[in-house]
């Protein structure tokens, strides 16, 4: 296996990567209509919101390849991809991800058929299909750029928050800590930093996107770095994306790590930040809201609220696309409820008399009373206030001191057809990206952002 794949694509064909099969498994599921896409979704075989988004796009570029859409005219063909496209969109309802591509698809199909200047039919039905493929492709093309972007400058983020070791390390401790200039110094000596640790929920990695991760990403970049000392990651009930996926990711990277349940942390801060140096909880989003809510996989705020009692940085991953204007507040993101058998019956691997694993044989057992009433919301909002910083592929956004976020500054063009004036008065931006040398530099404002973020997938 040369590298860890949730989608397997050629122009023409889609494969999926059934994650419900892992980690004893794996099994590439062909998805060639719009139909077989939401199921994937639907049923979670695929999650994480850069990876949904990408499912759904690829889709339909394939059903347009094979030209299943039918169309003789422009205009059916037009309606055919929007048809398609709101109906994938009902596949996850809560991710951003997947609403702003299904925006950026409407909007390039849209262009192409008012940019064809030919009177053939055909043509311009070929033209707008061609268009489609082409921005679907794209979309997947940029998210692994965005999500190495944002690994970086979270990586960088958090090692900021250190201060050189004031004590002499002992040799037996030397493999965890490490040396380097201070961040903003330019060439004064080097010196010695404590590594760091940090925990993560869910499965934000290459499982969730085109590869490398968002949260995942920064734990990554982290190792990479040999900034990281020890990942933490939770079982993320009652799907357990925790402790199915990332922990998987985690050791086929070798990325030094232990698994706990979800009502583990609390004591975990307690009894081992200092031992372990616990800087952060590094998590994704589904959708950040216009002030800074964060929803994101059910259990996100129960972690934001424990580090904020232990004095440990909460920190937000997500793409650009991942910030939803539109939405002034968590308020007003909409929580999708889950199947009550999701708590109460789990399926796995039957485990033998010699405790091996036999993937042959699969059982789904019951692990509660089936008569009990079950609440299972899918995700949860974390308010702004227990949020430290959002890493974007644009760089990091920090709250401010009133405990508000302002992304005016990181999407200046979106912020301005999206946001209307004076909305959003009193909220500063306190925002610095990370040069390939670790020095803080203001935001690139003359950068265009069509040219950074259209669709940088631009989600994670």
């Amino acid at each position: 296996m040369a590298g860890l794949e949730a989608i397997r694509y050629e122009r023409g064909k889609l494969e999926v990567l059934d994650q419900l099969r892992l980690p004893h498994e794996f099994v590439y599921d062909q998805v060639s209509t719009c139909e077989e896409a939401f199921d994937c979704i639907k049923s979670m075989r695929v999650r994480g919101a850069p990876a949904i988004a990408i499912v759904a796009a690829l889709a339909l570029a394939v059903e347009l390849f094979h030209r299943k859409d039918g169309a003789k005219t422009k205009d059916e063909t037009l309606k055919f991809i929007n048809a398609r496209l709101d109906y994938l969109k009902g596949s996850r309802p809560t991710a951003v991800d997947l609403s702003n591509a299904i925006k950026l698809l409407k909007t390039k199909s849209q262009d192409a058929a008012l940019a064809s200047s030919t009177a053939e039919q055909e043509t311009q039905c070929a033209n707008i299909r061609q268009a489609y493929i082409e921005a679907a492709e794209k979309i997947l093309e940029d998210d692994h750029t965005t999500n190495l972007a944002i690994g970086r400058y979270g990586a960088e983020y958090l090692r900021r928050q250190h201060e050189p070791a004031t004590t002499p390390t002992d040799e037996k401790e030397q493999s965890r800590f490490y040396t380097t200039s201070p961040p903003g110094t330019q060439g004064l000596p080097p010196r010695t930093y404590r590594k760091l640790s940090v925990l993560t929920h869910c499965n934000t990695g290459s499982l969730a996107t085109s590869g490398h991760g968002t949260a995942l990403g920064i734990i990554r970049s982290l190792h990479k770095m040999n900034y990281l000392d020890h990942a933490y990651c939770t079982e993320t009930r009652p799907y357990n994306q925790g402790s199915r996926l990332t922990a998987f990711e985690l050791v086929y990277e070798k990325i030094p790590a232990t698994l706990i349940t979800d009502s583990m942390v609390g004591a975990l801060f307690a009894r081992k930040k200092e031992e372990m140096n616990i800087s952060a909880v590094v998590v994704g989003a589904d959708r950040v809201a216009r002030n800074g809510d964060t929803a994101n996989k059910i259990g996100t705020y129960s972690l934001a609220v424990l580090a904020k009692a232990h004095g440990i940085k909460f920190v937000v991953a997500a793409p650009t696309t991942s910030i939803d204007l539109e939405t002034p507040s968590g308020a007003s993101i909409k929580i999708e409820d889950r199947a009550k058998t999701e708590l109460t019956q789990i399926s796995g691997a039957v485990v033998d008399a010699n405790g091996q694993v036999d993937v042959t044989k699969t059982a789904r057992v019951a692990i509660a009373d089936q008569r009990i009433d079950v609440w299972n919301p899918s995700f949860d909002v974390t308010p702004a206030e227990y949020i430290d910083a959002i890493i974007t592929e644009r760089g990091e956004v920090v709250r401010s001191a009133k405990g508000t976020f302002d992304f005016k500054t990181i999407m200046p063009e979106r912020w301005k057809a999206q946001v209307k004036e004076g909305s959003d008065e009193g909220q500063a931006t306190q925002l610095s990206q990370v040069s390939s040398n670790g020095l803080q530099t203001p935001s690139s404002s003359v950068l265009s952002e069509e040219s950074v973020m259209q669709f940088q997938m631009e989600h994670i």
